[in-house]
């Protein structure tokens, strides 16, 4: 899997004009489950999420986890972060996983991080989404499991 992360003071995701996710501080979380991903590697890609150590403490320095901080993750599901473009102009998606795969994973993300007591809301899995966000530092870091 893979995950582009950004620290946020807020963020919301909206479906049509209607919000379906938002939080205040925390995380906001692209993911894209790959070929071959597994729900293991969903699991372990959370896990490492929430005890990434990119908050501030009270001396000013990235060294509290999302755990530590009580924050919140908006997780939204972004197949794009498996482009290739390597050849040509047009990205190629072909690394990603399948729809139903994707779905699936996505979700046992987003539940995986809820099961270690971080608030999670959610986008529209294959939705146009709208994302807003106040990127808090900037804080944004790209991550694979």
């Amino acid at each position: 899997m893979r995950a582009l992360i950004q620290r946020v003071s807020e963020a919301r995701v909206s479906v049509e004009g209607a919000v379906l996710g938002e939080i205040g501080p925390g995380l906001m979380i692209l993911v894209c489950a790959m070929q071959g991903d597994s729900e293991a590697e969903a699991e372990r890609l959370a896990a490492k999420i929430a005890r990434l150590r990119v908050f501030r403490d009270a001396f000013g320095k990235m060294n509290l986890s999302l755990v530590e901080t009580g924050g919140a993750a908006l997780v939204i599901s972004q197949f794009t972060l498996a482009a290739d473009t390597a050849r040509g102009n047009r990205p190629g998606f072909s690394a990603a996983a399948p729809p139903e795969a994707g779905r699936r994973l996505y979700e046992h993300f987003a539940g995986a991080l809820a099961t270690l007591g971080i608030p999670v809301a959610t986008g529209r899995f294959g939705a146009e989404m709208a994302v807003a966000l106040v990127n808090d530092g900037p804080v944004t870091i790209w991550l694979e499991s």
